[in-house]
């Protein structure tokens, strides 16, 4: 990509995720000058409608409805895929194998033999690629990282994760069709394990560190119901519910904990992370603070203490507003977008890439299998056995 032309993106999908991925791309030049930008090149979506629409509200340059046209394309540079788990492997590899850069939502693939193809694809083209795991830009979890490493909470032991909602708690919510695939294990791999675990598993990887065993379990609380499409009562194949315990390569070990089944919360993301020194706590409801104790403080004025994570001085925070000022959800898709073209300009690797995609996906993969085992089981392993310059 010449260095004085913006990223030319073509995007598959005009949900959620293509509303906040195309927000992010419009957004990055004006925060982040000394970055490319990108251009809004095409989009798709397999409803005409939809894909004229998304296009005019939200500045693309051409709308399709196969997504072959975007990959076929010499004027895109990137494709990005915000379209179901089960188109992701498919537009990838084909992606990747045309030699264009690919973004991809999470998980990476609906099982972790189809997340080690794309993986494998990807890498063999020498293709740039990133998936979205956008927590890991929120300032408050950067800085979170940052202390991990400056090691001032020392040797970590325990940690503990949980992500709450409640939307498909009503048994008339149907499974299948354009807003509930989700419930539908054929197109999304998984319920709640790959969708919100997924996350608590992204952090913990980034935050702690490699997965060494898990022991979980899951639940259906809401057997069957109408399926969208055939409009007939079907087995629910998507659990609404999982829970598991985890020791890390580090010796530390966590609890981990997501359901669609928690009445009252809406999207209730939580960690803390304890070590000899510290420990470090968040949560998604009050994302711009950061909850800190350390052991080292003087005894008499010993405790936790609320780091507002606003300063020009914090991760990302001098590209925004003025100190004290925060910054929300959608701004953590910018930074992931400002990353990815910082790694092109510098040649920089830039995390998480498909093979960090793989590693979530690879605990995913061990949660599942000890839900059907009932016992411990081993994450598989997805290190790369070679060097690569992906980023």
């Amino acid at each position: 990509m010449p260095s004085n032309r913006g990223l030319r993106v073509g995007l598959v999908g005009t949900g959620f995720m293509g509303r906040t991925h195309s927000n992010a791309y419009h957004q990055v030049r004006r925060f982040f000058p000394e970055e490319a930008g990108a251009e809004l090149v095409a989009v798709c979506s397999r409803d005409e409608a939809k894909a004229r629409d998304f296009a005019a509200q939200w500045g693309f340059g051409s709308h399709v409805t196969d997504w072959r046209k975007l990959v076929e394309r010499d004027d895109i540079d990137l494709i990005d895929i915000a379209s179901p788990n089960d188109t992701h492997a498919e537009i990838a590899m084909a992606a990747a194998k045309a030699g264009k850069m690919v973004a991809c939502e999470k998980p990476l693939g609906t099982t972790l033999a189809e997340a080690r193809r794309m993986v494998e694809v990807v890498e063999r083209a020498g293709v740039a690629n990133m998936v979205w795991y956008n927590y890991r830009r929120v300032p408050a979890l950067a800085l979170a990282k940052q202390m991990v490493e400056e090691g001032r909470l020392g040797q970590i032991f325990h940690s503990r994760f949980k992500f709450l909602q409640d939307w498909t708690m009503s048994a008339d919510l149907p499974q299948g069709g354009p807003g509930t695939w989700r419930l539908d294990a054929s197109r999304s791999g998984s319920g709640v394990t790959g969708d919100l675990l997924a996350h608590c598993i992204d952090a913990a990887l980034w935050l702690v560190g490699p997965f060494a065993e898990v022991c979980g379990m899951t639940e259906v609380f809401i057997r069957e119901r109408m399926h969208a499409l055939s409009g007939k009562r079907e087995a629910v194949t998507a659990e609404d519910a999982g829970l598991f315990l985890a020791r890390f390569a580090n010796g530390s070990i966590a609890s981990f904990e997501a359901t669609r089944f928690a009445r009252g919360h809406k999207a209730l993301f939580t960690l803390e992370v304890n070590g000899e020194h510290g420990s470090i706590a968040w949560d998604l409801h009050d994302l711009h603070r950061l909850q800190y104790f350390s052991h080292h403080d003087e005894a008499a004025l010993r405790g936790w203490r609320t780091i507002h994570v606003s300063d020009s001085d914090h991760p990302y925070m001098k590209a925004w507003w003025v100190p004290g000022l925060q910054i929300g959800y959608e701004h953590t898709f910018v930074h992931q977008v400002a990353d990815f073209l910082s790694g092109l300009r510098t040649g920089e690797k830039v995390v998480p890439n498909f093979r960090d995609g793989l590693a979530a996906d690879a605990v995913v993969d061990a949660v599942l299998r000890s839900a059907r085992s009932r016992r411990w089981e081993t994450i598989e392993e997805v290190s790369d056995q070679h060097e690569r310059r992906t980023i």
